[in-house]
């Protein structure tokens, strides 16, 4: 009786995630993309696990955002004959530290990795075959950083570790064997955030080594204006759904996720600012190459009062490093951009490398024509999720971080 019970649970819980899945936005696939059948099943799996979390969560057993930190860390590799792999904490920050075996003289480069997941969910678990494969490829001693997630630890409390955890790297080094003028910032994603704004928090610090460069993996820049042409073009190809991205994004700094449709408007943005954000967010600097697909200049709506003083935290270069001062821009160390094609955040890549080699800032561009959002994340999980974009983004890696 017992198992019965359980088997017409589990059927219960399938079918109501199956129609839970239908409430998620349906997904677009360019005819461009050459492995249209595989994102698709992507897509339905992503979208089964929402709809799940969502189910588990209305009846009260768990939190979605619990289910899907579950399934983001999946099932962890096993033993690592090429590194030595240890845990430790940096002033109270968790790190995973992964150091290769093979012999080297000298020492080392060190790059601290932040992972993506929108401040919500990923960890050091969800990352251990990237941070695995990016160490030993590279000959690099790499610091998983396991920053604290929110909700349960508010914005910016994600920020802040990952500040603590650089300083405290540059400052003790040489004791993992790393050299203090090769260190570099890396993350996807949200962690493509923190990389950025770690760096920037950095420039005027005299009392430490200077970073050697920044590795931003498709990442997110800026909440000014979310109909960019990539944000057009690509609000439905999957992994990161227009909708889905501003949801999260509300999640993490704990606001209403109905002021979506505001946001979209642009309308939470003050006058006075628009026009000064204008010079660095704007479609009129993304090259018309990116244009092709489509794209149409929308109006905006006034702002809207009751949000604006609510939201105003999104114009923080903190969580929106694209919007930092020239003078701090002007001071970055040199960077690395990969931007996917099939992404709604590749303009924001474009525009901070725009403004980067502005200010004579030094940037090697990867540019993945049938990337999208996740594909290195997946190149590392083989068969059925991994992708061919994936495995030519994390050459390219390999390959920077060698020249480094």
């Amino acid at each position: 009786m017992v198992l019965l019970l359980g088997i017409l649970l589990a059927v219960l819980t399938v079918f109501v995630a199956v129609a839970l899945y239908y409430e998620h936005p349906k997904a677009e696939i360019p005819h461009g993309f050459s492995q249209r059948q595989k994102l698709y099943v992507l897509h339905f799996l992503m979208n089964f696990g929402f709809g799940l979390g969502k189910f588990l969560e209305r009846i009260g057993i768990t939190k979605d955002i619990y289910l899907l930190r579950v399934i983001m860390d999946g099932i962890p590799p096993l033993k690592d004959k090429h590194l030595l792999i240890k845990d430790l904490s940096f002033e109270k920050v968790k790190v995973r530290i992964y150091h290769p075996k093979m012999s080297t003289t000298g020492q080392r480069r060190g790059v601290l990795y932040f992972h993506g997941g929108v401040g919500l969910f990923g960890s050091i678990q969800a990352y251990e075959r990237t941070c695995r494969h990016l160490a030993w490829k590279s000959n690099s001693v790499f610091v998983s950083v396991g920053y604290r997630l929110a909700p349960e630890h508010p914005y910016p409390a994600q920020f802040e570790d990952c500040v603590t955890a650089t300083i405290h790297f540059l400052r003790t080094a040489q004791d993992y064997g790393v050299d203090p003028s090769r260190i570099i910032i890396c993350g996807d994603s949200s962690g493509g955030t923190l990389t950025a704004a770690v760096a920037q928090a950095l420039v005027k610090r005299r009392d430490l080594p200077k970073l050697r460069a920044q590795i931003l993996i498709y990442p997110f820049l800026q909440s000014v204006d979310f109909d960019l042409p990539s944000y057009q073009q690509n609000k439905a190809v999957p992994i990161l759904l227009k909708e889905r991205i501003i949801t999260f994004g509300l999640r993490y700094v704990n606001k209403d996720v109905r002021l979506v449709e505001k946001i979209n408007d642009w309308s939470h943005i003050p006058e006075d600012l628009k026009l000064k954000y204008k010079k660095w967010v704007s479609a009129d600097h993304i090259p018309q190459e990116f244009k092709v697909r489509g794209y149409q200049p929308s109006p905006t709506l006034p702002m809207a009062e009751e949000i604006s003083e609510t939201l105003r935290l999104f114009i923080d270069p903190v969580f929106s490093p694209l919007l930092a001062e020239d003078s701090v821009i002007a001071q970055l160390p040199e960077a690395f951009i990969l931007t996917c094609e099939y992404d709604v955040l590749r303009d924001d890549g474009l525009l901070y490398k725009k403004r980067l080699e502005d200010h004579g800032i030094k940037v090697t561009w990867c540019h993945l024509q049938e990337g999208f959002h996740g594909t290195i994340f997946l190149a590392f999980w083989g068969g059925l999720v991994a992708f061919r974009s994936g495995e030519k983004g994390l050459e390219k890696i390999v390959n920077f971080l060698r020249l480094m």
